[in-house]
């Protein structure tokens, strides 16, 4: 049976890549696809630049409102789990951003270090230090700055468990066979390899890219920087062991959004559970797919 959809437009819910520069080792979609297929969010900032959840919100929410109003289709797709659940059931309300501690935590990381402060954080914060990853500091010295000006930790100010009103959601999650997600990260990682994904690095460390930098900071990019003088087989090894992390992290977030229907990752599963969606969309609603899953497909 064939189905009548409408035109879409993809809204990446990758936080890496937004940067400019970094397209292997992020699995950018290629010019051919996003010439039929458009894709926001993408190559948006340097490599410099922190992307926050507040900005993909902020975004997300601005493309969606975009696309809708052409008749299209927004597709919230892929990647980074934090971003996608924040955006589904809102930004948690926790407080601004204060400048004079924000200033001290800056400080003490230069000068104690970056495990002296996940040790304060995990002491005041154990939630939050278990989920923030090590190379995370944006997220560890906001944490951090959460815990030191209002006395209470990151986790009392949790995002919602309800999807967030003004959108008509359907969630699909990609639920690959037993076995299948690994092999998928390893042959990624062989092809980025084979496509570049060296002199990719190479390239961004000779325009003066370095380690300190948010979007270097990505899987794939700063595994080169940590093993430094290793063998290419070790980098990609250690990519694929970190991905594989990664991985098994990305899908507790998407376990967590409400209303998540897992299906396989076969478009002829998702057609006809879409179409019922959009039959069933309450007349002048904002919509918007959320496609989560392996982050690493």
């Amino acid at each position: 049976m064939g189905y009548c959809l409408p035109e879409a437009e993809v809204i990446s819910a990758d936080s890496m890549q937004a940067y400019r520069g970094l397209d292997i080792g992020t699995a950018k979609p290629g010019s051919s696809l996003r010439e039929r297929l458009p894709h926001r969010l993408i190559d948006i900032l340097d490599i410099d630049s922190q992307y926050t959840v507040g900005d993909f919100t902020r975004l997300a929410d601005e493309a969606c409102a975009e696309i809708a109003a052409r008749g299209r289709l927004p597709v919230l797709c892929g990647g980074t789990g934090f971003y996608v659940r924040n955006f589904i059931c809102g930004l948690p309300r926790a407080p601004a951003a204060d400048p004079e501690t924000r200033a001290a935590v800056t400080r003490d990381l230069a000068l104690r270090g970056v495990e002296a402060l996940r040790e304060e954080l995990a002491a005041a914060d154990p939630a939050s230090a278990a989920r923030i990853h090590a190379n995370d500091l944006y997220r560890l010295t906001r944490a951090l700055e959460i815990t030191r000006s209002t006395g209470r930790p990151l986790s009392d100010f949790a995002a919602g468990t309800e999807a967030r009103g003004g959108y008509s959601f359907a969630l699909y999650g990609l639920a690959p066979e037993p076995g299948e997600l690994e092999a998928r990260i390893g042959a990624r990682v062989d092809e980025m390899f084979a496509a570049g994904l060296a002199e990719e690095v190479a390239a961004l460390r000779a325009a003066g890219h370095g380690p300190a930098e948010p979007g270097m900071k990505a899987i794939g990019y700063s595994e080169f920087f940590a093993l430094e003088g290793s063998t290419e087989a070790e980098i990609a090894a250690r990519i694929k062991l970190d991905t594989r992390r990664y991985a098994k992290r990305q899908m507790t977030f998407f376990r967590s959004l409400p209303g998540i229907e897992w299906i396989p990752p076969d478009p002829a599963a998702l057609a006809p559970l879409l179409a019922g969606f959009l039959a069933g969309r309450p007349s002048g609603s904002g919509a918007a797919a959320s496609q989560g899953g392996s982050p690493s497909v």
